[in-house]
């Protein structure tokens, strides 16, 4: 059975008017960066949890969620009322493979993304294990509106930092303020990513990680799959990591 804990929100976040997050001081387990654990709250007598990922570096003593509300939503309508001081429950175990730990090595990390899946990637970086396992790390990040493109202090002072990193909005909306229009699948397609990126063709020596809603992972997975690359299994190493969001 999973074991909860209380924790206490110590800072909430509202990013646009249905993108929030919220940072939680809680006395959880040791967790690696891209793993995630479940939210629960008591809603009508019954305790109502949901998976989502950590934002923070596991060496960050809060833990930081990235949530969309969701209207009519079992849990997020609700944490969506919450404030600073109230309480939330938290699995104390995370779970989940979609790590570097579980991820070989390779030239050039895709991190591929769409809306608050984002998330475990912002986690990773902040972890700050990939440099020294990849020679160029492109962020992918597949969203409706600009006014969606989140965390971007963050991520800016990561591409001053990091010569190798490359972080490439995709926006389907509108016209894009930065990076490009368009769906990650149709971009990669095209091939409109490869040469954002400064690529004449994608690198066989790639591992992609792909994070995001079904259908986007579904397309995304099969697109590479039709250009010769593989799952990775941890029976057979190959080049596709993928995680569904919900």
């Amino acid at each position: 059975m999973a074991q909860w804990v209380t924790g206490k929100i110590v800072e909430f976040n509202w990013w646009t008017p249905s993108l929030f997050s919220i940072k939680v001081a809680a006395g959880i387990k040791p967790f690696i960066a891209g793993q995630f654990t479940k939210l629960a709250l008591n809603v009508e007598g019954r305790r109502v949890a949901r998976a989502y990922s950590f934002v923070n570096s596991p060496n960050d003593p809060l833990l930081e969620f990235y949530l969309i509300e969701v209207p009519d939503g079992r849990l997020s309508s609700h944490l969506a009322t919450l404030d600073i001081g109230d309480t939330v429950e938290v699995e104390a175990v995370a779970h989940g493979f979609f790590t570097l730990e579980e991820t070989p090595k390779a030239e050039v990390l895709w991190m591929l993304s769409t809306g608050t899946a984002i998330g475990p990637f912002l986690s990773i970086i902040a972890d700050g294990k990939l440099w020294e396992r990849y020679e160029r790390v492109i962020l992918v990040h597949g969203v409706r509106h600009n006014t969606d493109l989140t965390y971007q202090d963050c991520i800016l002072a990561t591409a001053s930092l990091f010569k190798q990193f490359t972080y490439v909005p995709a926006i389907t909306r509108e016209k894009p303020e930065q990076g490009l229009q368009g769906r990650v699948t149709d971009l990669l397609s095209s091939g409109a990513l490869i040469k954002h990126c400064g690529m004449n063709q994608l690198n066989k020596n790639s591992h992609f990680m792909i994070c995001g809603n079904p259908q986007m992972v579904k397309d995304t997975t099969q697109l590479l799959l039709d250009k010769g690359f593989k799952r990775h299994r941890r029976a057979e190493s190959g080049h596709i990591t993928v995680e569904q969001y919900w």
